[in-house]
């Protein structure tokens, strides 16, 4: 693999599916070694079952930023990019107020913010852009919500979140680092002052004396990444893949919470938005799927093969490159998996399970109002997505 074919390998689709060289790449090495830009060599994790041995050791494996061997002030702190001792910390504080139980007290606000955005697309009209009306705003304005954001910011946090992501940008990715947490930090210190009732005010209240103004910036920082492009890209592309079957669309505005939770999950599965999960680096040596990993390598796992991997599907059912809404829900890497797994994954199932019925329920006729051939999607970032998606009813 050259240089110059790593970007597709890793970024690039055929619409919502890998590309075939991606699958092969797991058919026939499920670990394989990719060169990366500047001599650097990577093992690329294709395969369903060794990307799960990966993320899911973090004695052998080590995500933090540190192995960048760039400074403390461009590190974005935060859950993703951090080891134990210290994620355990954060982790500690942050879970109590992920739990389904905490989460529910946002589900009237979801409503609404939901109801809102379907008003918008009615007012604009057909043809209207599901992306920009629907798909974008949600998770902002629910992330606002959460974290006690003034809703005047929420173009900001939009802008800060498709930056990060982004790696066909002028900006570097650790710049764009450093501009979500400056701006993130004023907030605190905004919440410092007059502590409100979001998360970043109660962490102040209960926490404030165990973390910095930069930790905290960090962990805001940490659920706009997380929380912010990846809901929203799964809201556009999942409209996407369900109009592709209008008949189940419609049902799907009146359909019962078990065909619900289904669909989401297959979705989830089937789009796997986060390309690849962040890299680790190998501590010691050690084998993966029969491939040897040399002390101190990175390794990357690509999160979209390894959930059409095969040895996922039931016996006699459709193939995983096939998207079933009915299909059982099973085990995906989505969210990833072991401690870095995704600590709003609940809220993020909250908001699609909420937004799909809803949008299906006001405009049971919806439709592409462009050949699907005509959609530009996002190739060049982590999170896939489609740039705009025209829909008429």
């Amino acid at each position: 693999m050259t240089d110059a074919l790593y970007m597709p390998l890793l970024f690039t689709r055929d619409v919502l599916d890998p590309i075939p060289e991606l699958t092969a790449r797991r058919e026939t090495e499920p670990v394989s070694i990719l060169e990366l830009p500047f001599g650097i060599k990577a093992y690329l994790v294709t395969g369903y079952d060794a990307a799960k041995e990966v993320l899911g050791d973090a004695t052998t494996f080590s995500n933090a930023f540190g192995n960048f061997g760039e400074g403390d002030e461009q590190d974005p702190g935060g859950l993703g990019m951090t080891d134990p001792p210290y994620h355990t910390k954060l982790r500690r504080l942050l879970t109590p107020e992920f739990t389904m139980r905490r989460l529910q007290r946002l589900q009237p606000r979801i409503d609404a913010i939901i109801a809102e955005q379907l008003d918008a697309i009615e007012a604009a009209g057909a043809p209207a852009d599901l992306v920009h009306l629907f798909a974008l705003p949600i998770p902002s304005l629910v992330i606002c919500e959460l974290l006690g954001v003034p809703y005047s910011d929420r173009d900001d946090f939009q802008a800060l979140s498709t930056a990060r992501f982004d790696l066909g940008s002028e900006a570097s990715p650790l710049d764009t680092i450093g501009t979500s947490l400056d701006y993130l930090q004023t907030l605190v210190l905004r919440e410092r002052a007059d502590p409100g009732e979001g998360l970043l005010g109660m962490l102040i209240r209960e926490h404030g004396d165990e973390l910095t103004d930069r930790e905290l910036a960090g962990i805001a920082d940490g659920i706009l990444t997380g929380g912010h492009e990846t809901t929203a890209s799964s809201l556009s592309l999942g409209v996407l893949a369900l109009l592709q079957s209008p008949q189940y669309f419609a049902q799907l505005g009146t359909a019962d919470e078990d065909a619900v939770h289904r669909a989401v999950e297959e979705l989830l599965r089937y789009l796997t938005v986060v390309q690849v999960a962040f890299p680790r680096f190998a501590r010691t040596e050690i084998q993966i799927g029969g491939v040897t990993v040399p002390a101190g390598q990175m390794v990357l796992v690509s999160l979209s093969a390894a959930d059409r991997d095969a040895i996922l599907a039931a016996e006699g059912a459709p193939s995983m490159d096939a998207f079933d809404p009915t299909r059982p829900a099973g085990s995906h890497l989505a969210f990833g998996y072991g401690i870095h797994r995704c600590v709003g994954a609940e809220l993020a199932r909250m908001e699609l399970r909420a937004a799909f019925p809803a949008l299906a329920r006001r405009f049971p006729t919806l439709r592409l109002a462009v050949p699907i051939a005509d959609l530009a999607f996002r190739n060049s970032s982590i999170v896939y997505s489609v740039q705009t998606l025209p829909v008429a009813w």
